[in-house]
């Protein structure tokens, strides 16, 4: 039980839990298309309702945990000090979870965690999803850049390169974490890597990557 939470937030917590474990089980030995709600509620003693009480959707079983975390780029920028550009916003918000370890960046090798990541990987309908909600929270950065700067189409730019800079991170987090490195091996030089990713956002493309190499 943690700090300050009583019986029934915590049976409340672990229902959820188990609703969601048992989930990603039946998902990763059947498939997502082969596994219905009915099933889940179930596998894990609980009515179809239940399951729906707690997650909106057959998808959010997997996908909630992420979701929760697809707008934290918008709310950088949105929360930011006065005098803080767009670009130190994110790459400050992202050195913070960097700091703390926070899983929402791909900083967690805890096996559910990689199955649930995994699934999404491997599952058109959750990839979809994904891909939407982040661009949904691009386009709401570039809502929200525009309102500052007046430009729809710079702010867009802009957006695009906030967001992709973030993804890239956190994909490569993933894409070791999977490949077999630790989590806190991954963590180690992810600080370096952000400096380096926003520093080429900050100084805008250029002459990036070179120019091209005549065909041999």
């Amino acid at each position: 039980m943690t700090a300050g939470e009583g019986l029934r937030e915590r049976k409340k917590r672990e229902t959820g839990m188990r609703i969601w474990r048992t989930a990603l089980d039946l998902f990763t030995e059947r498939g997502f298309d082969h596994v219905s709600v009915a099933e889940i509620a179930a596998a894990a003693d609980v009515s179809k309702m239940t399951v729906f009480n707690y997650f909106g959707t057959k998808e959010d079983l997997v996908t909630a945990p992420m979701m929760n975390h697809v707008g934290d780029v918008v709310r950088a920028v949105r929360e930011r000090a006065a005098g803080e550009s767009a670009v130190d916003a994110v790459r400050r918000q992202f050195l913070e979870m960097i700091e703390v370890r926070d899983p929402s960046i791909g900083l967690n090798d805890d096996p559910r965690s990689l199955q649930a990541r995994q699934l999404i990987q491997n599952t058109p309908v959750l990839l979809q999803r994904a891909s939407l909600a982040f661009s949904q929270a691009q386009g709401e950065l570039a809502e929200l850049l525009a309102a500052e700067g007046g430009d729809p189409m710079l702010a867009a730019v802009a957006a695009a390169q906030l967001t992709g800079a973030r993804n890239a991170l956190i994909n490569e987090h993933h894409r070791r974490i999977l490949a077999g490195e630790s989590a806190q091996g991954v963590a180690d030089d992810a600080a370096e890597r952000t400096e380096r990713a926003f520093a080429q956002v900050e100084n805008g493309l250029g002459s990036y990557p070179g120019p091209k190499r005549a065909p041999q």
